[in-house]
């Protein structure tokens, strides 16, 4: 059995974050490498699906409430409630863990901001 990801040690109480939020299948930290002003990670509570394309196929009625979610916390941490979503996949992408998750970005972002 492979090691649990950071994410489910930190839902476990394992290493400190700061949960921004929380439902009952999805909570929400900060990214501890922002890569803009409000950068925010989006994660699934089970750690089932290692990508979007794997959450998307297996349970896309999570893949709607992380998206759903994902939009509530902009409305809250940016000053206009726009964003960008980002779902890494695969290490060529950027992934660097394999526990699917969505990077909510906003704050002054603009077309070419953010490697876009």
């Amino acid at each position: 059995m492979s090691e649990p990801s950071i994410f489910t040690r930190i839902l476990n109480g394992e290493i400190p974050a700061e949960v921004l939020g929380e439902t009952e299948r999805v909570f929400a930290i900060r990214d501890i490498a922002p890569q803009a002003p409000v950068h925010l990670l989006v994660i699934p509570k089970t750690a089932e699906y290692r990508d979007v394309a794997e959450i998307a196929a297996g349970d896309p009625t999570l893949l709607a409430e992380m998206v759903s979610f994902a939009k509530e916390l902009a409305a809250q941490h940016t000053d206009d409630g726009d964003y960008r979503l980002v779902f890494n996949s695969g290490t060529n992408a950027g992934q660097t863990v394999f526990h699917v998750h969505a990077h909510v970005l906003g704050g002054g972002l603009n077309e070419k901001s953010v490697g876009a």
